[in-house]
């Protein structure tokens, strides 16, 4: 086989390749390009009359890993005996802010009360205990107030949002709608319908659904996020399909520069 044959065989080839190439890809190119389908919108199902009831906010429980602050006062007249009870300052910073760890076994340590199991209870309870600390069987404090914050009330967010990762809350109440707007909202590719949270209870991990377009959202047991909650938004299919597509284009394209190269190179053999 001469050159010239073997350049005008490769510019055959090449052609019908292009034309194969085409017919796979036309029809990939007019199916993306179908109309989408209607995702639905934020509280979609949901009318002027519906959810009107009492708002009624989760007690949150204390999880291993929480960091709490602990304030101790009492009606003594001498700021220093209810002193003795609170972190000490360092250098005029309050250490307060330190806080306690709740630790793996699920308990504090009180630097004058000693140990004091904590997981499980409500802020409410762990106060409760405190004060009997303080006034059982001796009466440490007279009348003594305990105050108790979350220091690291986070939840998480990850998926098809605007921004993924932790978000600190500071109020220790926060509702899904209100976590996804921190997080710059669900993406144009994010199944609002179906949106998971991983959380942890009684020192198990469960995973729900919630579904921000219903009706029902606002009795789902995960309207109002827990600290460490972790919320999942998953892909919709039509990412799922434009993704796998866009991958299959870009092969296609590769495919084309291939046959681009070797056709202009059998062009210029022919003219030499």
């Amino acid at each position: 086989m001469t050159t010239a044959t073997t350049v005008q065989y490769i510019k055959v080839v090449s052609m019908k390749f292009t034309r194969i190439l085409l017919l796979f890809t036309l029809p990939l190119y007019f199916f993306s390009c179908r109309t989408q389908q209607k995702m639905p919108y934020y509280l979609e199902q949901v009318n002027d009359s519906t959810g009107k009831g009492e708002v009624k906010i989760p007690e949150l429980r204390i999880q291993k890993n929480d960091l709490l602050s602990i304030q101790i006062n009492s009606i003594a007249t001498d700021p220093r005996i209810d002193g003795i009870y609170n972190l000490p300052s360092v250098a005029g910073v309050s250490a307060q802010t330190g806080g306690y760890l709740v630790d793996a076994q699920g308990n504090i340590e009180h630097f004058r009360l000693g140990t004091i199991h904590a997981e499980g209870l409500t802020k409410g309870q762990l106060a409760a205990e405190i004060k009997k600390r303080l006034t059982i069987p001796v009466e440490l404090l007279r009348d003594p107030t305990v105050i108790i914050r979350y220091l690291n009330f986070k939840i998480y967010m990850l998926g098809e949002v605007g921004a993924q990762g932790a978000i600190n809350v500071p109020g220790e109440s926060i509702t899904i709608l209100e976590a996804v707007g921190l997080a710059g909202g669900v993406s144009e590719y994010g199944k609002k319908t179906n949106i998971k949270i991983q959380r942890q209870v009684d020192g198990k991990r469960e995973v729900g659904t919630i579904d921000l377009s219903s009706k029902e959202l606002y009795e789902s047991p995960y309207y109002y996020l827990l600290q460490n909650d972790v919320v999942i938004v998953e892909q919709t299919k039509q990412k799922i399909k434009e993704t796998e597509q866009a991958r299959i284009m870009q092969k296609i394209t590769f495919a084309f520069t291939i046959v681009t190269i070797a056709a202009t190179m059998a062009n210029i053999f022919i003219r030499n």
